[in-house]
């Protein structure tokens, strides 16, 4: 009964792991040092160094070999490492210099090339065993197998949370360049379909009018009168334009007043606090202000909320938005309400988004920023705590 257990499919599959060492570590160190030898040799002409780049992305797809090895053999689980790009994108310098500097390839080549006398050892070691030390074998190869373990959690496991963190913001700011683009082309659409149209009309309009003006006075006063009045359409377009880049009131006043006059436009009474001793960075106080902005127009549009509540406060390194409402509730991040797009515009910025909201409600909203100093704030930054409620 013991040895039925002590040979079971693990051993079995830790017996095929060691054996299989000798041929993957020899293809790995001779991979390793022709790849170095022929790179470091080649370094002084132009494609020495694009060699040992393509060489080390080379060893980085042995290593993920090896994981998969280890993963189906050993039932060893490894997150894969962030990964780095590997293809020039108009500047072939930077990518040498970060396909060069990869700690996850020099730690996978570190790994080829102590590997070698590894998998020789294990390899005799494991194929005596099967023909000598047949009752003690599953403890040897549990023995060597666990030592594998440790070496691939040394050599090939992500050495931190700094290389997950490096995949976080490449994903991240992919988000960012998307998010720029797309209110690029907002604002291009709005000028084009708006201010744009609205002042060629214009244009035209006092054309008709200088050519009527002897002829016929009257049709040319009423084309003047109409002009003017197109004249305001397109300055309160333009305004409403510039305030969704960024407002003059965030600017000159900071977040209470801006937010207040955001508040003061929404179809429910809206209490706004906001209790910072200082005004953060003005990066940190846009984001604030657009997040608060696009939170209480859905609450306007999907709510049917009575009343609502902006609190704004700092709590450490971070700033702390929550817009509250007594509304039906049932939000959800997938629900077409823009909360996911949200969530991942914060997201970018190391930010937080949390949403609260039960069938029946009450919805709440939280959402973090890192705190940043404003480097140079005027004169009048400094903001008590203020209660405003508007309407």
């Amino acid at each position: 009964m013991t040895a039925r257990i002590a040979f079971d499919r693990h051993v079995w599959k830790e017996v095929a792991h060691l054996l299989a060492n000798f041929p993957m570590a020899l293809t790995g160190f001779v991979y390793v040092v022709t790849m170095v030898a022929v790179g470091a040799g080649l370094s002084v002409t132009v494609v020495g160094l694009p060699l040992l780049a393509a060489g080390l992305a080379g060893a980085r797809l042995l290593g993920r070999a090896e994981r998969v090895r280890a993963r189906l053999l050993l039932g060893l689980r490894i997150d894969e490492p962030s990964t780095l790009p590997y293809w020039p994108r108009g500047d072939l310098g930077r990518w040498l210099w970060t396909a060069l500097k990869d700690p996850v390839a020099w730690r996978t080549v570190l790994y080829h090339f102590v590997r070698l006398p590894w998998g020789v050892l294990t390899f005799a070691v494991t194929l005596v065993g099967l023909i000598v030390l047949w009752p003690v074998l599953p403890y040897v190869v549990r023995g060597l197998a666990n030592a594998d373990r440790a070496m691939v959690r040394g050599l090939l496991a992500p050495s931190d949370e700094l290389e997950r963190r490096v995949a976080e913001l490449e994903s991240d700011r992919g988000v960012v360049v998307d998010t720029a683009a797309a209110d690029l082309r907002r604002i291009e659409r709005d000028l084009h379909d708006g201010a744009q149209a609205r002042l060629v009309a214009l244009a035209m309009g006092l054309g008709l009018a200088k050519e009527k003006l002897l002829e016929d006075p009257e049709a040319a006063a009423a084309m003047v009168d109409e002009a003017h009045g197109e004249v305001k359409l397109a300055l309160q377009e333009l305004r409403d334009l510039a305030r969704g880049i960024h407002p003059a009131v965030l600017t000159d006043r900071g977040l209470d007043a801006a937010l207040s006059a955001i508040a003061s436009r929404c179809t429910v009474p809206v209490t706004v606090t906001v209790d910072l001793a200082e005004r953060p960075a003005e990066a940190i106080e846009g984001i604030a202000y657009f997040t608060v902005s696009e939170l209480l127009q859905n609450v306007s549009k999907h709510s049917r909320a009575r009343s609502a509540a902006v609190d704004i406060w700092r709590a450490d390194d971070r700033m702390l938005i929550q817009v509250s409402d007594d509304g039906h509730g049932g939000a959800r991040l997938d629900g077409g309400t823009g909360l996911a797009g949200l969530a991942e515009r914060l997201g970018a910025v190391d930010g937080l988004f949390l949403l609260e909201s039960p069938a029946g409600g009450p919805t709440a909203v939280t959402a973090e920023l890192p705190w940043r100093r404003r480097e140079v704030p005027p004169a009048s930054t400094a903001a008590a705590t203020t209660t405003t409620t508007t309407r």
